[in-house]
């Protein structure tokens, strides 16, 4: 779909049991026999015939009051937004729909009171961010990232789009390379509805520290030292740990976003690779949003990478989604990709032979060189035109392909766990098997398991099952263009603010906190 400019990182609920009470109404004298004998019972000196009548009134009263009360209350119907299943063989032309379907309640926006808290954003050191900015051309050790960087980061419009997608939605896409989470977050939190500009009403602290631009220029200059790669960490957690707003709390009401993978950021060496800012004392208990997370690190929280699709409006996604709902799919499965010659079994390349194998049911994307890169809309057209992408690991265990591929409605076949099941908690949906296929690596590379086998054993009504979950879960994919965020659903970021401000409201719990 769209490829960075930049080189990538190398690295039904239980019954409730009632309790079986057996009632005697024959046990005592003063028995529910009439309103009369309940009175004379328990108000023998109860003569007066008005105060009777009115006593019998009350108890009459309280025992409608209860009968009431147990009648369950009706029920209401939600708002429909998303369009609805529909069946379809994925080597057939499906029938339209323009029905709607129940929108999930993780993507509908809440009220706007603000009950989880509100954000404070730090007015950071120009030099940790705008100026990492306006120096773009020196970002990147091969050629300039300023075009990346335009249109507040989400990069060149997708001029080359428009043959692949509804005419109407062409202009939601762009170029948007893989490394600009900073920019985005920062941005769209400027402009939250949540945001304070009074920190002593704040719930959370936003360090808007592009991080990943900081580092990045060094991550392949072979004469780079540590100092270097560490100088901009050291320089915002000095600055940071100064706030009495920080050292209230010790960080744990902090988060920042680091726009590369965790491993960027976790250097223990001084000869290995990247910086060594999240080992940093200060770092620790910092929440980090990633694109790619430690899955031992409780302060690691993986983010959807950024793909190009950018909707300006509510309206764009539902049409997006039945967009791809809709769409022939002639491919079984595909893959897009290149071998890496320089790794032993690369698990890539064998794919890649594969695919070129089962051509009659796999389409093939060689990336090799420059193939791939943004200027082309070829992988985008070969995820909408699969039911099934294959994606084995990237340069680390995650890949913006994923993404691509699910935007596109194509159905994910995974081959590392760590590629998304431990990564994406928050915008993924809990059950793996309800939106991704898994299959076992090792079984492909000895030869006990054929891709293509197993993905024929799906039938059609799987399929659109599937299918269907990865269309419902689209908005948490993407990185709307308005500043404001959209309308009434939530996408990327807004699950992202949400989770942040759930996690530090429950780091208030006693005990929680080390």
């Amino acid at each position: 779909m769209m490829f960075p400019l930049s080189n990538p990182s190398s690295s039904p609920e239980p019954q409730i049991k009632k309790p079986k009470i057996t009632l005697d109404f024959r046990r005592k004298d003063h028995s529910f026999k009439s309103p009369k004998a309940f009175l004379a019972a328990h108000h023998p000196s109860c003569n007066q015939i008005l105060l009777c009548l009115f006593l019998s009134i009350f108890f009459i009263q309280i025992l409608l009051v209860v009968v009431f009360r147990s009648i369950p209350p009706p029920s209401h119907h939600r708002s429909h937004h998303f369009p609805a299943p529909v069946t379809s063989h994925h080597h057939l032309t499906p029938t339209l729909t323009t029905t709607t379907a129940p929108i999930s309640a993780s993507t509908v926006k809440g009220e706007t009171s603000c009950e989880s808290g509100k954000i404070f954003v730090y007015d950071l050191p120009s030099p940790l961010n705008h100026e990492l900015v306006s120096h773009c051309d020196v970002l990147n050790p091969w050629s300039s990232s300023c075009a990346a960087l335009t249109n507040d980061g989400f990069g060149p419009v997708a001029a080359g789009i428009p043959s692949a997608v509804p005419e109407n939605l062409a202009a939601a896409w762009y170029w948007t390379d893989q490394f600009v989470t900073e920019i985005l977050f920062h941005n769209r939190i400027l402009n939250h509805k949540c945001r304070t500009k009074d920190p002593n009403n704040a719930t959370a602290f936003y360090i808007p520290f592009y991080v990943g631009l900081a580092v990045g220029k060094f991550l392949w200059l072979k004469n780079s030292s540590a100092k270097e790669r560490d100088f901009h960490c050291e320089m915002m957690l000095k600055w940071v740990q100064d706030q009495p707003y920080f050292t209230r709390n010790d960080g744990w009401d902090h988060f920042l976003t680091m726009g590369r993978i965790s491993w960027d950021f976790r250097r223990s060496k001084d000869e290995d690779w990247g910086s060594s800012c999240i080992h940093k004392p200060g770092m620790r208990n910092i929440t980090r949003l990633l694109i790619e997370r430690n899955p031992w690190d409780y302060f690691d929280v993986g983010v959807p990478y950024p793909t190009g699709f950018h909707p300006r409006s509510d309206n764009d996604v539902v049409q997006w989604q039945d967009f791809v709902r809709n769409r022939s799919r002639k491919s079984l499965f595909c893959f897009a990709g290149a071998k890496r010659s320089k790794i032993k079994n690369d698990f890539r390349g064998l794919l890649l032979s594969h695919c070129r194998n089962e051509s009659d049911s796999c389409r093939v994307v060689d990336c090799a060189g420059s193939k791939c890169s943004n200027g082309t809309s070829i992988i985008l057209e070969t995820f909408l035109d699969s039911v099934f992408c294959l994606q084995p690991r990237g340069d680390s265990f995650t890949r913006r392909s994923i993404f691509d591929c699910m935007i596109a409605g194509a159905i994910p076949v995974l081959f590392w766990k760590r590629s998304a099941y431990d990564q994406y908690e928050w915008f993924l949906p809990a059950e793996p098997e309800s939106y991704s296929v898994f299959i076992d690596r090792n079984a492909v590379k000895n030869g006990t398991t054929s891709v293509r086998k197993v993905l024929e054993r799906y039938g059609e009504d799987e399929i659109t099952r599937m299918r269907e979950r990865v269309i419902e879960y689209i908005p948490k994919f993407l990185y709307a263009r308005p500043d404001e965020g959209l309308q009434t659903i939530k996408d990327a970021f807004d699950v992202a603010i949400d989770g942040v401000l759930g996690r530090f409201k429950e780091q208030e719990q006693p005990g929680y906190r080390w």
